[in-house]
């Protein structure tokens, strides 16, 4: 077997492909050459992981190193091994699923789950409840029956996430994201209420972010600073609330668009102008005061409420096999809803 769609549409798990390379192969590295016929099923960084581990033959002998240089009708077999199961169990957490096909799912992640396994939440993640719906629709990212998670929204924000199910899906995925939409294949928008009103309705926050002293969080910080990340978002008021009364605390209801997507990037970024996050425990603790000045039903919601109210509301992205812009949107969840219907009555 040869040639791009062929190769492309024989790629299954537990099944063997035979390529042999022609005149153009000749001199070229074999992982380069491998990569490119068997785009865009398969990365280059995976092709690599099959060669060291064995499961690619030129001319019936392991190749072992991707750099190994190819002549002019060589045979190569790929022995494409079965996913291994993932290290992280399925777990039975219900999704709200948006959708859902061969290559991807959406879900709107509530607030309270955390995305992906790691250090204090090795179970009860969204990674362990997709490994438990999903099942053997996972053909393997890397070799690894597991959904790719090529965005992260924090454990308290709630909304829109997708995940890949196959390599894929999940490489195109990660470039969309890598890009940050400015190729016009992705399109994100999140919903935060955030104290007081910004003397500029709409703008842009250019502002590098890097660790703060607990290391945990981020921060703004110069430019110059070895661990200074660009980030850049745009924000848009699309509510007020009590700005007209001088005896309430006033408040936004504003949405943020991300040019860069890094750790806490809208929370820092709206603290940093003077407006963090209504409820953020992070930025936006010396704010919490203000809730006094709030009618008393409003303080005792605003007080209780237990999390960030940021709410990842829209995401379009480019579908990996049909190319088409695919585009989803999901309401905040009740108690944030109900947050933001307090401040509309003040």
């Amino acid at each position: 077997m040869s040639g791009h769609n062929e190769v492309g549409a024989g790629l299954i798990e537990g099944e063997r492909l035979e390529l042999v390379t022609g005149a153009d192969a000749a001199g070229q590295r074999l992982d380069q050459w491998l990569a490119t016929q068997l785009a865009p099923d398969l990365s280059r960084s995976r092709v690599q992981a099959l060669i060291r581990q064995g499961a690619v033959l030129v001319g019936g002998v392991a190749a072992g190193e991707p750099k190994r240089k190819l002549g002019a009708g060589e045979r190569i077999e790929i022995a494409m091994p079965e996913p291994e199961p993932a290290s992280p169990q399925g777990e039975a957490i219900p999704l709200d699923i948006l959708y859902e096909d061969d290559e991807l799912i959406v879900v709107n992640k509530p607030a309270g789950l955390v995305v992906h396994p790691g250090a204090g939440n090795w179970t009860g993640t969204l990674v362990n409840a997709l490994i438990h719906h999903c099942g053997d629709s996972l053909s393997g990212i890397g070799g690894v029956k597991r959904p790719g998670i090529v965005h992260r929204l924090d454990k308290d924000t709630s909304g829109v996430l997708v995940a890949a199910k196959t390599d894929r899906a999940h490489k195109a995925l990660s470039q969309a994201f890598a890009d940050h939409g400015r190729g016009g294949d992705l399109e994100r928008a999140y919903v935060a209420l955030v104290w007081g009103v910004p003397e500029r309705l709409s703008g842009v926050i250019d502002a590098p972010l890097g660790r703060a002293a607990d290391r945990v969080r981020r921060a703004v910080v110069p430019e110059g600073r070895d661990d200074a990340r660009h980030a850049l978002t745009h924000y848009r008021v699309e509510e007020r609330f009590g700005e007209d009364q001088t005896r309430y605390a006033p408040a936004s209801l504003v949405e943020c668009r991300l040019e860069t997507g890094r750790t806490h990037q809208i929370r820092v970024h709206m603290a940093h102008i003077g407006h963090p996050v209504i409820g953020d425990p992070d930025y936006g603790q010396a704010f919490r005061t203000k809730a006094n000045r709030l009618p008393q039903m409003l303080k005792d919601a605003v007080l209780a409420f237990p999390r960030q109210a940021l709410h990842a509301r829209l995401l379009a992205f480019r579908h990996p096999a049909t190319h088409m812009m695919m585009r989803f949107e999901a309401p905040p969840p009740a108690d944030m809803a109900a947050l933001v219907s307090g401040f509309r009555q003040i």
